[in-house]
């Protein structure tokens, strides 16, 4: 499940979206981070398929890569609609904090997240 939760204009806006994993796939690809095919072609060992879980994570810090940098704000809006709550939400800020790819500065009120290689 999806949550979207916004403006548009001076409307607010809640919107649920349920997914299953062949959607959750297709958004994957979008970004660039497509979940595991269940049929491999190799006989080398076999990884366990993504999770729902590890798939947000993928998107997630694809979007931070994309983006570069964002404000904490900025970006805790966009993991909540991602996760599909504010705690879900959260819950990806701080392990956002803790990647290896990620540098937080502290720009007056609100950190700065930057993606690093």
């Amino acid at each position: 499940m999806l949550r979207i939760r916004g403006t548009v204009g001076d409307l607010p806006v809640d919107l649920t979206v349920e997914m299953d994993d062949g959607d959750w796939a297709k958004l994957g690809a979008q970004f660039g981070t497509p979940l595991q095919d269940s049929n491999p072609q190799s006989t080398a060992p076999v990884k366990p398929l993504a999770t729902r879980n590890d798939a947000v994570w993928d998107i997630a810090q694809e979007l931070l890569r994309k983006a570069g940098h964002m404000s904490g704000p900025e970006l805790l809006g966009q993991l909540e609609g991602l996760a599909g709550s504010t705690a879900a939400g959260k819950r990806l800020m701080v392990r956002m904090r803790h990647s290896a790819n990620v540098r937080v500065e502290s720009q007056g009120d609100a950190p700065e997240y930057h993606w690093v290689e």
